[in-house]
């Protein structure tokens, strides 16, 4: 793979991460879709730090604000940091017992094209219902621990590539009726510990494998996750009130057609 490669591929996970549209489907379809050889593991690890570094950027602010009331005793800024940092706990457990679980059939049943074609079309109807239906009438203060429980358990559904990991996380808020700014809000902040997880599993077998670590094309592709992925959260914060997830329903049901159609 050439530099524009890496580049490119830095841009469609810094854009698909966050977007209710699937990353890793994403990934896994460049290759069949343009023929390109595997990006190796090594460039998923770069690809989701830069992606991890934009979210963390983007949420400063409450990154900072988390990890200050954590230093501090009996103050209403402490009892909300260990009630977030607990939240963010509950929330990533299913994640991990899913992918610890059913790892071995992720890598191999779970890649099929046209079953990230089912997915993308099944995840993409249930957005539109929950965006739909929805009250939106909560904010993220009004978040219980039934809340993240069940946001959590519809998080462990985005193991299967072609669901999207931000896109279950919002229909599953949308569904228990947070405002859309409120449910885009918690679904970054749950990333956080998702992608952190994920680059450090990749990390361990790729350091366990021996496996080669180009150090300039991994730069490259985690400078341009790293980019895209913020002007993504930018803009997508910014419009989600105006434009709801219509604009993201209609683009994976297309995907999810064009895919049908062109693997089966």
């Amino acid at each position: 793979m050439d530099v524009l490669h890496f580049i490119i591929l830095g841009i469609v996970q810094g854009l698909t991460e966050f977007l209710p549209i699937s990353s890793s489907a994403h990934l896994i379809l460049m290759p069949h879709l343009f023929g390109w050889e595997d990006q190796g593991l090594n460039h998923d690890v770069a690809a989701h730090v830069g992606t991890l570094v934009a979210v963390c950027w983007f949420l400063r602010r409450d990154v900072q604000g988390i990890a200050t009331g954590l230093l501090q005793k009996n103050t209403e800024s402490a009892r909300h940091s260990w009630r977030m940092v607990g939240f963010l706990a509950v929330g990533t457990l299913p994640v991990i017992f899913s992918g610890l679980l059913l790892r071995d059939t992720v890598a191999t049943t779970f890649r099929a094209p046209l079953l990230i074609a089912g997915t993308t079309l099944f995840y993409a109807t249930l957005l539109w219902w929950a965006d739909r239906s929805g009250r939106r009438a909560r904010g993220q203060s009004a978040l219980t621990w039934r809340d993240v429980v069940i946001i959590g358990m519809a998080q462990s559904l985005a193991i299967v590539p072609g669901t999207s990991r931000s896109g279950i996380t919002m229909t599953a808020a949308l569904f228990l009726g947070l405002e859309r700014r409120a449910a885009v809000h918690f679904s970054f902040l749950l990333s956080i510990p998702a992608i952190l997880l994920a680059a450090a599993w990749e990390t361990l077998h790729m350091l366990l494998g021996a496996v080669a670590m180009p150090w300039g094309s991994m730069g490259v592709v985690a400078l341009s996750a790293t980019i895209t992925a913020y002007i993504a959260i930018h803009y997508f914060v910014k419009f989600i009130d105006r434009t709801g997830m219509g604009p993201y329903v209609i683009y994976r049901l297309v995907l999810g057609v064009g895919l049908v159609l062109y693997f089966l």
